[in-house]
């Protein structure tokens, strides 16, 4: 498998572009030094710096478009006031950090390490971060981890090589927080409307609809394994590949962001293929820098093949190998290697797609074409590739408009990139969705977009999406997107995100309970580590009153993606339904997002006749959280049969148009509303069926 780089490097790293050269480190800023299997840790970890006041440097938000990776990381850490580690089984395994670390050391600067797991320490680590060194986030939780690494910082200066800075907590000092979020997101909004989540929201692969809250993306942390057999699955079908990301042998390291998409492309691809199982990005790429052999990688994502290779990539020229291998003897079925140039890999890739097909003598009746409307030019296709790994790791409104800068430099090159349109829409939707951008800004650009997806790629489950993701985010009209995203599951029945986010549709908007329940089983068969596969299932089930498998899936969701905001406050509001209010409080409390903290203890302390507290509580929120959690907010006050108080605020986020209101049908603390004649008054302004 492929070395995972420091600081993301070589995954998700923005490489070197035509313009302008690398800024250094602001006086005072914070390294943070990651691999790049832990992004979503590492980004939520700057959130949380910040929020505090604490300046932070990290790759690839921070490098300049233009800039030599290795250069502005360098400079960075000469620079920086400390070195932050996020010290996990992948930061251990990367040559990238250890050389972080050692240059930090080596310039007098701090190293303080925040440890996420039970890994060993590699030799070269260990010089530099001894037991007594980290902040452990694995005994006392990571808001005291985060508190303990504030103080640190904080107290922090230059000191003698491989020395540490000591680690204190001020009496008083508040946990830290990963970021204000609007936890009312996670249903409908996270898994159609707005993505991303996964996925990143936005990217996390093509067919996601909308943009989560917590912005964790596909690969972040996890700690308990992919299963080994994903629920209700009992026989390993043949006719069944996994696509590993193929290693990146590029000279200097940098061109991971290229083997990872042609990985993904491999897998878009074969997903197609009706008779041909293909477990998604999220899965294959979770063995990403691990020791995991192939048969241990086959049994756990169910799958008898793998398809695994690498890419070699000096300027204009391009080595692809790829060996197809069948996983319970090593037999290899099939191996090739094409020396071509960049313009080619598109030809490349169909050539690798259609080996593994014939040599699984796999059918292709049915399937969609694979044809594409039109291969783009290498400067097209770079840039693309860069736009998109910026996009999956985005947390900020900068980090969208770099993406979509990106996508639109990519189409200046090649205006016919189908692809590019695509993800240009995405990216520019995402924005609308979360409220940083106006939809009147950027509408007449996403139209056009979707418009050139259709044109270039007509009929296609792109196109599909395409439209519903401007009847979703621009024009809020549910029944037209359900009907585009229910031809989108048609046209793709194998892609993890369709058949995910069609069972959001029909949980929330069709109100099938029976198709949804079937769909989300399918969606964690497809892609059975995927961490919001079982949050939205853990929804599923709070909706229809099964409480206990509800908790199960939810605490499944939290053990594979620690990391990721809002879910502790969601664990308390299913321990609230099952009359467990001590243990939802103690749940609330884990919470690391501010917003979704305040909104759990008004309803962990409502359930267990706290009232002082709980009006405490709701009177924080609503001071701290009216433009960002209306929602959520009237949602408190529906639990406490405050009913005025309620309709009031659901008004308030409908004119701040906050999606979470299309959720309102599946929610169950909304139902002391639905006698009220105002609630149906209010789907039907919403364009919601009764």
């Amino acid at each position: 498998m492929a070395e995972e780089g420091g600081s993301g490097q070589g995954n998700g790293a923005e490489p070197a572009a035509p313009e302008a050269g690398p800024v250094p480190n602001p006086d005072g800023a914070v390294f943070i030094s990651y691999a790049s299997r832990d992004a979503g840790v590492a980004t939520a970890l700057v959130e949380s710096l910040e929020r505090h006041g604490i300046a932070c440097w990290i790759a690839p938000r921070d490098v300049d478009a233009g800039a030599p990776y290795a250069d502005s990381i360098v400079r960075a850490i000469s620079g920086a006031k400390a070195l932050v580690l996020v010290l996990s089984e992948n930061s251990v395994a990367s040559m990238h950090v250890s050389k972080e670390v050692e240059r930090a050391s080596s310039k007098r600067r701090p190293v303080i390490a925040l440890r996420i797991d039970d890994a060993p320490l590699s030799p070269a680590l260990e010089y530099f971060v001894g037991e007594s060194h980290w902040i452990d986030a694995r005994a006392g939780g990571m808001d005291a981890a985060l508190a303990k690494l504030i103080s640190a910082i904080r107290k922090s200066a230059p000191t003698a090589p491989g020395v540490v800075a000591p680690v204190t907590l001020s009496a008083g000092e508040a946990p830290a927080a990963h970021r204000e979020g609007r936890r009312s997101q996670m249903l409908l909004a996270t898994g159609l409307a707005v993505v991303a989540v996964a996925i990143g929201a936005l990217l996390a692969d093509k067919f996601w609809p909308a943009k989560h809250v917590a912005r964790q993306q596909p690969g972040a942390p996890a700690t308990s394994g992919a299963p080994d057999i994903a629920p209700g699955t009992t026989a390993i079908p043949d006719k069944s590949v996994a696509v590993l990301p193929f290693l990146d042998m590029s000279e200097k390291k940098d061109q991971e962001y290229f083997s990872d998409g042609l990985s993904e492309e491999l897998i878009d691809m074969l997903t197609k293929i009706p008779d041909l199982r293909v477990p998604a990005r999220t899965s294959s790429f979770y063995f990403k820098g691990k020791s995991e052999d192939i048969p241990t990688i086959a049994r756990r994502l169910l799958v008898a093949h793998v398809l695994e290779g690498s890419v070699r990539k000096s300027g204009n020229h391009l080595r692809v190998t790829a060996q197809l291998v069948r996983a319970d003897n090593g037999y290899h079925l099939w191996s090739e290697t094409y020396d071509r140039e960049l313009d080619d890999v598109f030809k490349v890739q169909d050539e690798i797609a259609a080996a593994v097909v014939g040599a699984l003598k796999v059918s292709l009746i049915g399937a969609q074409d694979q044809k594409r409307a039109a291969a783009p030019n290498s400067d097209a296709y770079t840039l693309y590739l860069q736009g998109r790994e910026i996009s999956r790791h985005a947390s900020t409104k900068a980090d969208f408009d770099k993406a979509v800068e990106y996508f639109r430099r990519s189409l200046k090159a090649d205006p016919t990139f189908a692809d590019a349109w695509q993800y240009l829409m995405f990216a520019l939707s995402d924005e609308v969705i979360d409220r940083s951008v106006k939809p009147e800004l950027v509408s007449a650009e996403m139209r056009h977009a979707a418009s050139e997806v259709n044109a270039l790629v007509p009929g296609s489950a792109e196109a599909h999406h395409a439209a519903a993701q401007i009847y979703w985010s621009l024009d809020w009209n549910w029944q037209a997107a359900t009907a585009e995203y229910r031809r989108v599951y048609e046209l793709t029945p194998n892609d993890y995100a369709a058949v995910r986010q069609f069972a959001d549709v029909n949980l929330c908007v069709v109100g099938d309970d029976t198709t949804a329940l079937r769909l989300y089983q399918r969606a964690i068969e497809l892609d059975p580590v995927a961490d919001w596969n079982y949050q939205q299932i853990a929804y599923y089930y709070l909706d229809v009153g099964m409480l206990s498998e509800a908790e199960s899936a939810i605490r499944k969701a939290i053990d594979l993606n620690p990391m990721s905001a809002e879910r502790n406050a969601f664990l308390g509001q299913i321990l609230i339904a099952r009359e467990l209010p001590r243990d939802a409080l103690a749940a609330v409390q884990r919470e690391s997002d501010e917003s979704a903290r305040r909104w759990g203890l008004a309803l962990a302390y409502q359930a267990l006749g706290r009232k002082a507290d709980a009006d405490l509580a709701l009177s924080n929120a609503e001071r701290q959280d009216a433009d960002t959690n209306a929602y959520g907010i009237a949602e408190v006050h529906a639990y406490r049969g405050e009913m005025d108080q309620a309709f009031a605020w659901l008004e308030r986020a409908y004119r701040q148009r906050d999606f979470s209101v299309s959720s309102i049908k599946c929610d169950p603390l909304l139902n002391n509303l639905k006698g009220d004649p105002r609630y149906k008054a209010f789907l039907r302004k919403m364009n919601l069926p009764e």
